[in-house]
């Protein structure tokens, strides 16, 4: 398959993700939009490290080419986790104390 096809899906993921961000109120929904946006990243990441290996392999150069790209992925998807368990506990502080996610709220606590 193409790496065209693999930056257009990324595109268009991460495009949906960055309007979620800007359009919704719900925090639930935004976190799921940032994680959407993470996720878009790493297929990037891949397709990119994949075709860094099959580049490699004609060209007979270094075993565990693209590897870089693999740890990069996971590098994210431990900070997609950190963010969620931080991010989700204080959704659910929120929610015990005002009983909405509306992030609206939040402008409330400038003063």
């Amino acid at each position: 398959m193409p790496i065209q096809y693999y930056i257009a899906l990324a595109a268009c993921l991460f495009c949906i993700g960055v309007t979620g961000v800007l359009t919704r109120r719900n925090a639930i929904i935004i976190f799921m939009c940032i994680e959407l946006m993470l996720n878009a990243v790493n297929l990037l990441l891949v397709a990119f490290s994949k075709m860094n290996i099959s580049a490699g392999l004609n060209k007979a150069v270094v075993a565990g080419a693209g590897t870089d790209a693999q740890l990069f992925v996971f590098f994210i998807m431990v900070v997609a986790a950190a963010e969620v368990s931080v991010g989700l506990a204080i959704i659910v502080m929120m929610y015990r104390n005002i009983h909405s996610v509306d992030i609206n709220f939040l402008n409330r606590l400038k003063n």
